[in-house]
């Protein structure tokens, strides 16, 4: 079993920030994007996001959840993903020595209350993701190449409070390719549902969100194909 990290649990959270199969997005104004980065202790209150700032977080979100198909074997949107690479431009990153931010970089907020909205798993049975969602977002700063290298990924100095927030997810994401887990974030290829998990399998190999749901729904899919086909 693959214990998914913080970082992971972040992306998890800001990708599923839209559900598919309900067809709600808890991103869809300014007001939320607030609670959620809030929610998530990547920002604190007063500070609050602005329309711009919720379409750069929609960017983001966008190409991250066209990438997170590509491990199930899902073709990418070339558009989206060049939206999500412009949207990290708009919040790079500084890699520390020492585990600190710098001095004039404000460290993640330390007030904010219990998490608000973090995703929770599509379903509890033994093939669902574990633990998304559960328990504090992953913090601003996240180490570089294992515990101990000594070498920490901050959001750059000089951010806004809410793009210092989106940053942290971009900090998350950096984390995870450059820890070589990436792809054991997945979106479930079952389109209908689409939703994001961490692969908990030794070799990588799940597809979907649930197998009980979505693989056997596609599983059916395909048999119901192979019927009408047949002579």
């Amino acid at each position: 079993m693959y214990e998914e990290p913080a970082t992971a649990r972040l992306v998890e959270a800001f990708a599923n920030t839209v559900d598919v199969e309900l067809g709600t997005d808890d991103l869809s104004t300014p007001e939320q994007l607030t609670d959620w980065l809030v929610g998530q202790h990547l920002l604190a209150r007063p500070h609050r996001a602005d329309a711009d700032d919720l379409a750069l977080a929609l960017r983001l979100r966008g190409g991250l959840r066209e990438r997170l198909g590509v491990p199930v074997g899902d073709q990418p949107a070339a558009a989206l993903l060049a939206d999500a690479d412009s949207a990290l431009r708009e919040l790079p990153l500084l890699a520390t020595v020492g585990g600190a931010p710098p001095a004039n970089q404000p460290a993640a907020p330390s007030d904010a209350g219990p998490t608000e909205g973090a995703e929770p798993a599509r379903d509890a049975d033994p093939d669902a993701t574990d633990g998304a969602g559960a328990g504090p977002a992953a913090p601003e700063a996240a180490p570089v190449g294992g515990a101990g290298a000594g070498l920490v990924l901050v959001p750059a100095p000089g951010l806004p409070p809410v793009r210092r927030g989106l940053a942290g997810v971009a900090v998350a994401w950096s984390e995870l390719v450059l820890a070589g887990d990436a792809a054991r974030l997945k979106r479930c290829a079952e389109h209908e549902c689409a939703w994001v998990f961490w692969d908990v399998s030794k070799n990588r190999s799940r597809r979907w969100c649930s197998m009980r749901v979505c693989g056997n729904r596609n599983k059916a899919r395909r048999f119901a194909a192979k019927r009408a086909v047949a002579p």
